[in-house]
């Protein structure tokens, strides 16, 4: 019985670090493979205790883990749609194949790194066929509430690349200052003019055109001016018209005091600062400052300077190519300048990684001994941040990796020396019978 179990004890001795070296195997194999995460193996002991004095081998066992919470570190390349994640979370993809069939709720997957680049069809992919996936953006770049416990609000990342872009002007600020002097007993009453182009709903080019024109009194200073607001593309009749009173006291000098709505043109809202025209395409937003506000238009001096004017819209643009933030936000850009948000990469976190399912390409399906997933945005809570322009290495130390196999290959010939011992000590046991 005793002599049984020395030759069970040696030959599981083989086979636990036949396992241990098909795990450093490819461990090395994989010390090039970029998010690879290397492979762990246990050795156990199992007991089987001892009766009338004599001992019985129980022998070992192993237990393989990936050591998905291990990083490897990060190197720069010159690809902007090279992720890796610094720290904690994965990066959310789907398989091409599910894609192409038209999956409604494609599987999700887990990554830590992979190179993406958009394939013929406009989708933000990896050569091995893995598809980044993102809550699309709303079409003012804003991304909606989705549920953070579950993937149905992921989409594959895809753009349309032949596909021209513009965005209509519907908001615009203006920091003008009129000259005080203006508006004295004794002045010329001259106006002053101010074009701002606008893009409609077209991405064509119009303007505004703003006419300030000065009260001149017949004594003192009024501090007043008419704003008539018109428009390119509707000919001359005014879209706007209000009276401008302006502060003249020592606390708020040259603030606007009141704004009084003319013959055309939206009510002035004090609490926003804004006034609301139609142009041709529509309503539009002017915010000309809030009463007492220095930020918007002014009346001091004698200078016409029109300091700081903003508006939102772009003209019509060609697709260049496409950034993603560390946020996860993707961005994409055109030759025009302008780069509109259009999609947001979650980070998914999970309370043990190490217990996912390992697929093929470093990828991971969370399962029941990896806990409930959530979907952060990158850089909040538990998780790290998204970084372009990066990859990560192999986790694989190749010279710890080599050390490992030269003490498993030891391990191996000396449980083979047992079983070749214990087949002796056989051997002598059926020679006694001769």
């Amino acid at each position: 019985m005793t002599i049984s179990s020395s030759l069970n004890a040696g030959v599981s001795g083989l086979t636990a670090n036949a396992s241990r070296l098909a795990s450093i195997s490819d461990n090395i194999a994989n010390s090039s493979t970029a998010g690879y995460k290397r492979v762990q193996t246990d050795f156990h002991s199992m007991v089987m205790g001892s009766s009338g004095g004599t001992y019985s081998a129980g022998g070992v066992r192993t237990t393989n883990v990936r050591l998905i919470d291990e990083r490897g570190p990060l190197v720069s390349t010159n690809n902007a749609t090279d992720l890796a994640v610094r720290g904690r979370g994965m990066l959310p993809v789907t398989s091409m194949t599910e894609v192409e069939v038209g999956a409604s709720n494609p599987q999700m997957m887990l990554t830590t790194t992979a190179s993406f680049r958009t394939n013929a069809d406009g989708l933000l992919a990896t050569e091995s066929g893995l598809v980044l996936m993102g809550w699309p953006a709303q079409s003012d770049g804003t991304i909606p509430p989705y549920a953070r416990d579950t993937s149905d609000g992921l989409e594959p990342v895809r753009f349309n690349v032949n596909k021209l872009s513009g965005e209509p002007t519907t908001e615009m600020s203006l920091g003008v200052n009129l000259p005080a002097t203006a508006t004295e007993s004794g002045a010329a009453g001259t106006s002053e003019n101010l074009s701002i182009e606008y893009y409609d709903n077209l991405g064509k080019s119009e303007s505004l055109q703003i006419e300030f024109v000065p009260t001149v009194p017949a004594t003192g200073e009024s501090n007043e001016w008419t704003m008539i607001i018109t428009d390119t593309a509707t000919g001359a009749t005014p879209i706007g018209e209000y009276t401008l009173t302006f502060d003249d006291n020592r606390t708020s000098g040259g603030a606007l005091n009141a704004v009084t709505l003319g013959s055309a043109g939206g009510a002035y809202d004090p609490a926003t600062g804004s006034i609301i025209v139609n142009v041709a395409g529509g309503p539009m937003e002017i915010n000309i400052g809030m009463i007492g506000d220095d930020n918007g238009l002014t009346q001091l001096s004698d200078t016409f300077a029109p300091a700081s004017i903003s508006k939102d819209g772009a003209p019509v643009g060609n697709f260049t190519g496409v950034e993603i933030d560390e946020a996860g936000f993707v961005r994409a850009n055109y030759d025009t300048g302008v780069s509109r948000v259009v999609y947001q990469v979650p980070l998914v976190d999970l309370p043990n990684p190490n217990g996912m399912i390992a697929m093929d390409r470093q990828t991971y399906m969370p399962s029941s001994e990896s806990g409930s997933y959530f979907l952060w945005n990158a850089g909040e809570g538990p998780t790290g941040d998204i970084l372009g322009y990066a990859r990560e290495e192999s986790a694989t130390d190749v010279a710890g990796e080599l050390t490992n196999m030269i003490q498993t290959q030891r391990a191996y010939s000396s449980n083979a020396k047992v079983i070749q011992t214990v087949d002796e000590m056989l051997q002598e046991t059926t020679n006694i019978k001769r």
